[in-house]
């Protein structure tokens, strides 16, 4: 699966190549509630067909009826607001308070947006600058953490994937997970020494490297934009994984198997490597949240999920239909005696 990025280049591409006029709209800023972030992209051709979002669906509505109506036409990039009054929240769906401003260029040169189409195939992580005062793209390296900037006059958005998922495992599991991971912007490796797993390993877009887990981590360089989820079942080689990850700043570090297999693996990791109380405690297993997930694609959407919320940094709390409020123990054991997680 390619990211949001990718799928909307294609598609301008696609659509350039045909000599089909259209405009890309980006979301530049946001106030109070709003169904996207900063950064979302819309393309929107001149006969009203769309491609990407930039809120829940009346925004693009009103677009494709300006865009109808020859309103998105021009050679300047120009910006517009939704939302500045309640009636407008109201009339467009946005959320009561939200505010959404768009930078739209209703005519992109076709040049840099394959260019970035090109750097973002390679895995680069790429800041693009619009000069809204001229009209003119420019390309460049991003670094990790570059964020959105807007200052009314020159929009800086950064492409790619910022976070990175280093799976242990080449199995069916890991499968799922590399491609879901994709889908949300993350660049993911998999790590698996055997030879048998790496043979039948085909995840599009997925980096596939077969040295020891340990020496995989160090060489990644954790930092904060990392999650590293060790599948393979097999401690020689998890083991290796958790004990380097949960020393460094990775935000994510979870580990499959029942929770009686990880709580052995917990007190291996205290007893027979250099790991503290508190590092072990970061460790997430049975990884994921408690979904009664039980087929390899369901364990991967629970594991999908509970990164998505560390990602942003969301404390889980009980899901729907359980007894009581709290966090996420009584569900987990719940979810347990029905067979979800001891089946891990």
């Amino acid at each position: 699966m390619d990211s949001t990025d990718r799928q909307v280049l294609a598609t301008v591409r696609r659509w350039a190549a045909q000599d089909q006029r259209f405009a890309l709209l980006t979301v530049a800023r946001t106030w109070g509630s709003a169904p996207r972030p900063a950064g979302a992209w819309l393309a929107l051709r001149d006969d009203g067909l769309v491609c990407g979002s930039v809120s829940g669906g009346c925004v693009e509505d009103d677009l494709i009826a300006r865009m109808l109506a020859g309103q998105l036409a021009g050679e300047r990039p120009f910006t517009l607001r939704y939302g500045v009054t309640r009636d407008e929240a109201l009339r467009f769906g946005l959320p009561c308070g939200g505010t959404l401003e768009l930078v739209v260029e209703p005519a992109p040169a076709s040049a840099p947006l394959a260019e970035l189409d090109a750097r973002l195939a390679q895995g680069r992580l790429v800041v693009r600058t619009l000069d809204l005062n001229t009209g003119q793209v420019s390309l460049g390296d991003a670094t990790r953490g570059q964020c959105l900037h807007w200052d009314g006059h020159c929009l800086r958005t950064v492409h790619g994937p910022v976070w990175r998922l280093l799976i242990i495992g080449a199995g069916q599991t890991a499968r799922y997970l590399a491609e879901m991971a994709q889908a949300l912007d993350y660049a993911v490796t998999i790590c698996d020494p055997r030879q048998e797993y790496r043979r039948t390993w085909d995840v599009a877009g997925a980096s596939l490297v077969e040295g020891m887990p340990d020496d995989v981590v160090q060489t990644m360089r954790p930092d904060p934009h990392l999650a590293v989820v060790a599948l393979t079942h097999d401690p020689k080689l998890d083991d290796l994984a958790l004990l380097e990850a949960l020393k460094s700043p990775a935000f994510y570090v979870g580990a499959l198997g029942s929770r009686s297999n990880n709580a052995k693996r917990r007190e291996r990791l205290r007893q027979h490597f250099d790991l503290g109380a508190d590092e072990v405690a970061r460790l997430r297993g049975p990884v994921g949240i408690p979904i009664g997930s039980r087929t390899p694609a369901e364990i991967a959407v629970s594991i999908a999920a509970e990164l998505t919320a560390a990602k942003h940094g969301v404390k889980l709390q009980a899901f729907a239909g359980t007894s009581c409020p709290g966090d996420l123990t009584a569900v987990a054991s719940a979810a347990a005696a029905g067979g979800d997680r001891e089946a891990r």
